[in-house]
């Protein structure tokens, strides 16, 4: 069996998008996916590239992804990676493709010189926890992620900035 780990190509945007919903049926969030193939291909392929993505293929079938932008952290000056999303269908699990996908990451932030490698995971999601204290991450349990979105976002951008 063999592994590897490319960069996603402009004829993927469909795989990754079918990715991405299959990690929000994992998650439960399915209702939430409103994304389509043309805004992941301008996301990821457009004249203004801001996102990112490594497809992750076991004897050349894609099984896995990892979806990811450059953050930036001015307490260090630099630039960091943000991980968006990682999936790896749940077949293809326990194979090291998770961990392959972290890996490539993690080394891009090194070659890079950047700063850190960042990501999110859900608290009720116990084996992710545990996969990414295995590969050595720490929890930031004094950190809150806060968004504004849908009506919540509209009504602060309508409100006066004085």
């Amino acid at each position: 069996m063999s592994l590897s780990i490319r960069a996603a190509r402009s004829d993927d945007a469909a795989l990754v998008l079918g990715f991405v919903r299959e990690l929000a049926a994992y998650e439960k969030l399915s209702h939430e996916v409103g994304a389509t193939e043309a805004m992941i291909s301008e996301a990821l392929f457009g004249t203004q590239q801001r996102v990112y993505c490594d497809i992750a293929e076991w004897n050349g079938e894609p099984v896995g992804f990892s979806l990811w932008f450059l953050n930036f952290s001015s307490f260090r000056g630099r630039h960091g990676i943000y991980l968006e999303d990682l999936f790896v269908r749940p077949a293809h699990r326990r194979h090291g493709v998770g961990k392959a996908l972290m890996v490539t990451l993690a080394k891009r932030c090194v070659e890079k010189g950047w700063a850190r490698f960042e990501w999110s995971v859900l608290d009720w999601n116990a084996p992710s926890i545990a996969f990414y204290k295995l590969i050595g991450a720490t929890m930031m349990d004094e950190w809150t992620i806060c968004r504004a979105s849908g009506e919540a976002l509209q009504k602060l951008a309508s409100e006066s900035a004085a």
